[in-house]
Parts: C-alpha cells; structure tokens; sequence
C-alpha cells in the first residue's frame, strides 16, 4: 500500500448531503489496560449507534439510508477480520463504495468516528509522519538482511549471503529466519578461525560490493529513512559505501530475530 498515494486520494474527496464520508479511528490494542476485555467492541457499537440515533432526529430518510449502507459495510469489515487485528483499524468509507479504505495497523490510535463531507485524516496523516517508508538493514558477518517497513508493519524481507566460493551476494526474499553464518559456530574451532581471519581481511571490499544492491533497494522502496543494525565495524563499512544516509546505527545483533521483534526493537514510535 502506498499511504501517501491514498491519502492524496483522500484528500480529494467533497461531498454534499445526503451524501457523507464515514471515518473511523478503532483502537484495537490488547496491550492497551482499557482494552483488556475487548472493550473496542463496545465503543464500536456506540459510535456507530450514536450516528444512528442522530440521523433518526434529523429526519433526512436518504442520507439515513446512506448510513445504514456504510455501517452495513463495517460491520461486514470488522466480523471477517477481528481475528487479525492488531494495534488498530482505520476505515474510511461512502455508501456507493467510491470510498472504501480499511486497513490494520500496528500503530496505536485514539477512538474517534465522524460522519462528515470530507474524510478526517488528522490521525492518519500523524501515523505517516511518525512512521513514514522505512528500512531496516541488518548485518552479521556473510548475512545481510534487508527489512521494508511502514506503519509498524512488515512490507518485504530480502535476504543477501555472501558465497565464500565466488565471493558474490545471493540475493532471495524472505521473510524467514536467516541461517546462522559460518562465523556463528556449528564448524571446526580451525575452520571458524580461519573464516574469521578471511572475513575480517576481506569486509571492506565485501560490503563494498552488496552497498549498492542495498542503495538500489532503499529507491525501489522509497524508504524516507533507514536504520543499519549490527557490529558497528561491519555498519561502517556498509555505510561508507552506500548513497544513502542511515538515520541512526545500532548495535546489535538481531538479525535472527522475527521480522515484527525487530521493527518494535529498533524504531521508537
């Protein structure tokens, strides 16, 4: 998804009564101590009840009609995804489905229903700007492992191993769990030794090599900032080499750890 583009589209939307925008901001957070009990339910029913209650005062049967099509619609969302939810749900919506934006979020977001002309996009548009487009570049030894990532959540894995016998960086996409490098045991004490003297010998003009593979992927992505995550000797020379300015190195070695541990480990939202 390409949250700019869709709040772009958003952006654009002008309706006129009966015609309305139904926008919706549901915090879903089990972590949240006022969620503890599925208490997101109950604020579900009563925002959308307390627009009903309104139109039924209001007396407008066409744009009544209009509401009880788009509440139709979220109830329909809500009962075949609640089994997925995360952190949140943000759901834009029209009665004629000209409007229809309904996503799950890792992010946190505050309770909110409005049933206007124009989609509110105030929450939405601060997500983006807490976590915009971002990488995640993780290394250890002969393991590069590459991580896009909006909003909280996992976009892509790419994974690059580095063949001893050629000396080139394999690339394949993930996500899965990178095997442990010949640098992290399971050989003899001799032969890790001589991996060790060999890679350390060798690191520079290795990464030199994967930095522009690593920058080719940080354009196709678009990321607006990235991370570099490993032995700090290893995240300098990568980043000597690449284009494109890391907004912080951290060092630390998570690159076998799940995708979703990694995002919440490494970027503060």
């Amino acid at each position: 998804m390409d949250l700019n583009k869709e709040i772009k589209k958003l952006e654009q939307i002008h309706l006129e009564k009966p015609q309305k925008v139904f926008s919706m901001y549901l915090n879903t957070d089990p972590s949240d101590p006022e969620q503890q009990g599925g208490e997101w339910k109950i604020h579900l029913k009563n925002g959308l009840n307390n627009f009903e209650s309104y139109l039924q005062e209001d007396g407008d049967s066409e744009e009544k009609r209009n509401y009880w099509a788009v509440k139709e619609k979220v109830e329909q969302f809500i009962e075949e995804n609640e089994q997925h939810f995360a952190k949140s749900v943000v759901l834009f919506a029209t009665a004629d489905e000209t409007v229809w934006f309904a996503e799950r979020f890792q992010m946190p977001v505050k309770t909110e229903f409005y049933w206007e002309e124009t989609p509110v996009l105030d929450q939405l548009k601060e997500m983006r700007n807490s976590f915009p487009k971002t990488g995640i570049v993780l290394t250890q030894k002969d393991q590069i492992k590459v991580i896009d990532a909006e909003l909280g959540m996992l976009n892509d894995t790419q994974i690059f191993e580095l063949d001893l016998n050629t000396e080139d960086w394999r690339q394949h996409q993930g996500p899965h769990r990178a095997q442990p490098s010949m640098g992290s045991g399971g050989a003899k004490s001799s032969q890790g030794d001589e991996y060790k003297e060999r890679f350390e010998h060798n690191r520079y003009r290795w990464y030199k090599s994967v930095a522009p593979k690593i920058d080719k992927l940080a354009k196709k992505y678009e990321w607006e900032r990235f991370y570099l995550v490993g032995d700090k000797e290893e995240l300098k020379d990568l980043q000597d080499n690449m284009n494109k300015e890391a907004e912080d190195m951290v060092n630390k070695n998570l690159l076998d750890h799940e995708e979703m541990h990694v995002i919440d480990e490494v970027i503060k939202y």
